[in-house]
């Protein structure tokens, strides 16, 4: 796998820098969305957990996430460990399950996984979606366990990292309808 236009995540919730930084991906095609992740850096996936699984907590250990939030005010997040491992949610509020989530059929994922580097994605069909247009996203990456550091591409406000802040999502990148 490799990264086209790859865009770059070089700092924490803090502003001090990444490095190396953390590099993503967001593409839209006929399959649906595509997240692509990746550091030059390596990476402590969550225990137990296999490429392709369904896993809660993964936040607790190295991660990329995707939040989408639709015009509606429902947003997806979606974690993905760097071996592949993958969990998401819908919430109707800001931390508030929906109280029935879809089984997420269609996603799937890939993984390279070195001693100092990963690369993992994972795809999104559009299904999940109520409609796609006039959706907002925020790239963030929790790295460095298991002394953990927080990064977000949308500025988020706040003494302490809190990515849950829908208000703040940014418009998706051109060429990704919106």
């Amino acid at each position: 796998m490799h990264l086209p236009q790859a865009e770059t995540i070089d700092s924490d919730w803090y502003g001090k820098a990444l490095s190396p930084p953390a590099s993503y991906c967001l593409q839209h095609g006929p399959e649906g969305f595509r997240l692509t992740a990746s550091r030059q850096a390596p990476a402590l996936s969550a225990p137990q957990s296999s490429p392709g699984e369904f896993v809660p907590e993964l936040w607790r250990y190295d991660v990329a996430e995707i939040f989408f939030l639709e015009p509606s005010g429902r947003y997806l997040e979606i974690n993905l460990a760097p071996n592949g491992a993958w969990w998401a949610c819908w919430f109707g509020k800001v931390r508030q399950a929906e109280s029935e989530q879809p089984d997420f059929q269609g996603v799937v994922t890939e993984s390279e996984l070195g001693e100092d580097s990963w690369e993992a994605s994972i795809l999104l069909p559009d299904s999940l979606f109520s409609d796609i247009g006039g959706l907002r996203f925020n790239v963030t990456f929790i790295l460095n366990s298991p002394r953990q550091t927080f990064h977000s591409l949308a500025k988020l406000p706040g003494a302490e990292p809190d990515f849950h802040q829908p208000d703040h999502f940014l418009p998706l990148l051109p060429g990704v309808p919106s």
